[in-house]
């Protein structure tokens, strides 16, 4: 993690440039990182992964609430590079997000510093390469947000942290993925599960007897959702993406694509056992079962688990899935990043002041299947939009490009954004009407979850809301032909993504903005509402000159 002096020098002139985001009291973090190539077999089949510093995954990013966080990022790879911070909320500073729609990548040879605060924020999270469909070699690796120490957790501390990287895996090199896709071809079965970037029965956590110890797990892969569960033990959920969570045992977890949980697990079994951690895939359809495992040891034994590799839930069971995700509620009585509890923020009381359904769905565009939402496949311009609207350079985007409601229009391609206006509190609605489970992600962004069910969303189902102790979160799944709907207080100015965690179905459309404006947007944001744009921002596009 060392910096050079040149570059802490440019990093703390660039940090003064942007006052806002600088709190006196609040500690600096500096994580320099060289993103580079490497060849890996994990499954048998040579591949050119991603690595960060030389690891895969790459290193944990381990701040606390209110740090203020610099990420040097070294591109070393043949091609351009971003990073994007699944889950970490970018107080006023969507300038960082790492998405194509707010920043220009960073080219090869170059380097470019990430500047934000984990402004009010505890929980698990992930980051990932959002460009290029890069994320398909590697280049991920686990975040924490780590309490202040005069913020007690809802629970005794446990032995050890363990960060869990679960994901599928293909052997195909990312390149070629990416070209199939642009042919027109869908992705094929995954080769297998790894479980922090190694396959089946090659990775290893030690227990001691009577310990208890924190997982948190994150479902890094590119579309698979999986099942984890621990041979013998149960799961006490604790976390969710930066939601402390009723405390509930489970015998396993489904954790779909980009989301994160930690559990608890107490190692009572008898001593000098082994046992087995399995993830394995879920809702694949006709496609072959895929498992990852892992060893659990007790004191280090290194013998083998006793009896056989644990079954999970029914591939397609979703009724049991989507019960377990229903029965995932929000600890009222804690505190999180402040003192007070999170229940004392009453969503549930508020006026909706707009409500937007955003319905996925796949069409035939120019001979290649796209995946839209309200019948439009989301297409990158060569500018980023956050630097379009800066700039006010037109042509760029099309505000309002997509109706707040499907309304059965012909497939296009398009770059719409949704134009929502600063401290709004809005319902949005994610409509499946396809056989295949989806899952969504807002950045800078945390929602309630207040109901999830089956058939098609009407003004009716507000009735079965859960309007008292609805988790909060940034990633939610959506089951076949089923609906879910979340409540969102618009309260971080910037240009924000909502896309699928699907890799695929957001590499080709599934994905649209939402600008989020003050009133007047005939001037700038105040700058107590959004942070100046940085003095080091890469340009690009229309907006290089």
């Amino acid at each position: 993690m060392a910096t050079s002096s040149t570059t802490l020098s440019f990093i703390l002139t660039s940090f003064l440039l942007c006052p806002l985001m600088a709190y006196a009291e609040d500690p600096y973090v500096y994580f320099d990182w060289v993103v580079s190539y490497s060849q890996l077999s994990p499954y048998g089949v040579q591949k050119q992964v991603i690595m960060i510093n030389n690891q895969f995954p790459g290193p944990l990013l381990n701040t606390t609430t209110n740090d203020n966080v610099f990420v040097n990022i070294h591109n070393q790879l043949s091609e351009p590079f971003l990073l994007t911070w699944n889950g970490v909320q970018m107080r006023k500073n969507s300038w960082s997000d790492g998405v194509e729609g707010t920043n220009c990548p960073i080219h090869p040879g170059k380097n470019w510093t990430y500047a934000f605060k984990m402004k009010d924020q505890i929980g698990s999270f992930l980051y990932f390469p959002s460009f290029g469909f890069q994320k398909a070699a590697g280049g991920f690796g686990p975040i924490r947000i780590n309490n202040r120490k005069v913020i007690p957790i809802p629970f005794d501390s446990p032995a050890d942290d363990f960060d869990v990287l679960i994901g599928d895996w293909y052997n195909v090199d990312y390149k070629e993925l990416r070209s199939s896709l642009d042919a027109g071809d869908r992705l094929p079965s995954p080769d297998g599960v790894l479980i922090n970037g190694l396959p089946e029965y090659k990775a290893n956590f030690t227990f001691q007897p009577g310990s208890t110890y924190r997982l948190r797990i994150s479902n890094v892969g590119l579309k698979t959702t999986l099942n984890f569960q621990i041979q013998g033990h149960k799961l006490l959920l604790i976390e969710t993406e930066g939601s402390y969570t009723v405390q509930q045992y489970y015998d396993t977890l489904d954790i779909h694509v980009g989301q994160s949980y930690s559990v608890l697990v107490t190692a009572d079994q008898p001593e000098k056992g082994t046992y087995y951690m399995i993830a394995s895939s879920r809702f694949s359809g006709g496609d072959a079962l895929v498992t990852g495992v892992a060893f659990v040891h007790y004191n280090g034994s290194n013998g083998q688990p006793v009896g056989q590799l644990p079954q999970s839930p029914c591939s397609n069971d979703y009724s049991y899935s989507m019960k377990q995700a229903l029965s995932i509620r929000r600890n009222l009585t804690a505190g999180a990043a402040r003192p007070n509890p999170q229940g004392s923020y009453k969503y549930g009381s508020i006026n909706i002041s707009r409500t937007i359904i955003l319905a996925n769905d796949a069409a035939l565009i120019n001979n290649i299947t796209h995946y839209t939402i309200n019948g439009v496949s989301f297409i990158y311009p060569d500018t980023p939009l956050k630097l379009a609207d800066y700039y006010h350079i037109p042509d760029v985007f099309t505000l309002g490009g997509i109706s707040d409601t499907p309304d059965g229009r012909v497939p296009i391609l398009g770059t719409p954004v949704i134009d929502a206006l600063y401290r709004d509190f809005i319902q949005i609605v994610f409509q499946n009407n396809q056989p295949t489970i989806q899952t969504w992600h807002f950045d800078g962004y945390n929602f309630f979850v207040v109901g999830m069910d089956g058939g098609n969303w009407d003004e009716s189902k507000k009735q079965a809301y859960n309007l008292v102790d609805a988790v909060s979160r940034s990633t939610i799944q959506v089951y076949p032909f089923s609906w879910t709907a979340v409540l969102v207080p618009l309260d971080n100015q910037g240009m924000w993504d909502i896309r699928s965690q699907d890799e695929e179905r957001r590499y080709l459309g599934q994905e649209v903005y939402m600008r989020v404006r003050g009133a007047d947007t005939s001037v700038l944001p105040d700058p107590r509402d959004e942070n100046q744009i940085p003095s080091n921002i890469i340009k690009c596009g229309k907006a290089e000159n």
